[in-house]
């Protein structure tokens, strides 16, 4: 077992046949229990790892194949991966767990989170559900696009491409994207100020959402 590449919050380990994924942080269980939960019932009918095990504190996934989208957008494959992203967007948010205008939002969206074919780029896999619930599709949206403009800015230009795949007309106006931008970066400051009070991750976030109140469209 060796460590995956491109994890941030928790301890995650694969042999090219299963992965570990090890929770760490606050509410590591009822994250655990939420991710389990959700990839056990949306297995065959989205790209999901699908699930072997759950121990205390960890939760073994069958590998998947497939290219970090991030990798193929430094690749120079930008506009091929956020049109992924944003029908494979759409599919999520129209699953029959939506209720009352709410839908299925996976709650850190982006090309980080996903995996793809490097010749088709077809998704094959939507990794890190442990966020996911019920809420704005809006939510989703602009965390994708805030993903791109904050790591991946010299490919702004291919959020379009994201946008005309999720459907323009579903699209919020930018104050309203910005918003939901700024309210994540707030919820993030909240989650590592209670795994570390006042530690870097807090003053990480504060920067961040700092730099977003300054973006404009």
């Amino acid at each position: 077992m060796r460590p995956l590449k491109h994890g941030y919050t928790n301890r995650t380990i694969g042999d090219g046949a299963v992965v570990r994924k090890t929770y760490a942080g606050p509410d590591a269980e009822l994250r655990l229990d939420r991710e389990r939960t959700l990839l056990t019932r949306l297995h065959g009918r989205l790209p999901v790892p699908p699930v072997h095990e759950a121990d205390t504190g960890t939760l073994t996934l069958g590998f998947m194949t497939g290219v970090p989208g991030q990798e193929l957008l430094d690749a120079g494959r930008a506009a091929e991966v956020l049109e992924a992203c944003g029908a494979l967007l759409r599919r999520i948010h129209g699953t029959d767990a939506s209720v009352r205008g709410a839908v299925l939002v996976h709650g850190d969206y982006g090309p980080n989170n996903l995996l793809l074919d490097p010749v088709t780029f077809r998704v094959t896999a939507v990794v890190d559900w442990e966020f996911a619930h019920l809420g704005d599709p809006v939510e989703d949206l602009a965390w994708c696009e805030w993903i791109v403009r904050m790591h991946h800015p010299e490919h702004r230009h291919a959020l379009d491409a994201f946008f005309r795949a999720y459907g323009e007309d579903a699209v919020p106006p930018w104050p309203v994207r910005q918003a939901a931008m700024l309210a994540k970066c707030e919820s993030l400051r909240e989650f590592c100020h209670r795994w570390e009070p006042n530690g870097a991750g807090v003053t990480l976030w504060r920067e961040r959402a700092a730099a977003t109140a300054g973006w404009q469209e």
